[in-house]
């Protein structure tokens, strides 16, 4: 029965997270996402950038923008090839009273560079920031 569940678990071609809208959440839902990568057996270096990414979008989305929040991870062309990471968000929230430079605002950026292809799609329910990632 085990090896059922956990085959079951590796052909799954998509899990959603909801992001509560606390810090904390980040840590959390990137530990069931390091899981879920590690169940789909993606190439190493995918699974580190792709963890990367993920924390850079979620943290985006506890911080900047308004509740409620959800990330959707995928498998493109080929499973241990390629990712797709959603984060979507209900829209931007108030900005931070006293932004503190040096510390914040590399996080696109990251996500760009590790991205084969990344953007935007707003929506009526808010926005979903998405990358794809590709094994080297």
């Amino acid at each position: 029965m085990a090896a059922q569940l956990d085959a079951a678990v590796r052909e799954t071609s998509e899990h959603v997270f909801p992001l509560p809208h606390i810090p904390e959440s980040v840590s959390v839902v990137r530990r069931r996402a390091r899981a879920v990568l590690a169940d789909w057996n993606l190439a190493p270096d995918l699974a580190e950038d792709a963890l990367l990414v993920i924390s850079e979008l979620i943290t985006n989305a506890v911080v900047h923008a308004l509740p409620p929040a959800v990330l959707r991870l995928s498998r493109v062309a080929g499973g241990r090839n390629g990712l797709r990471v959603e984060v979507t968000d209900a829209g931007a929230g108030r900005p931070a009273a006293e932004p503190c430079p040096g510390e914040h605002g590399r996080g696109l950026g990251i996500v760009t560079a590790l991205a084969a292809e990344c953007g935007t799609r707003v929506h009526p329910g808010g926005i979903t920031w998405w990358a794809e990632l590709r094994a080297a």
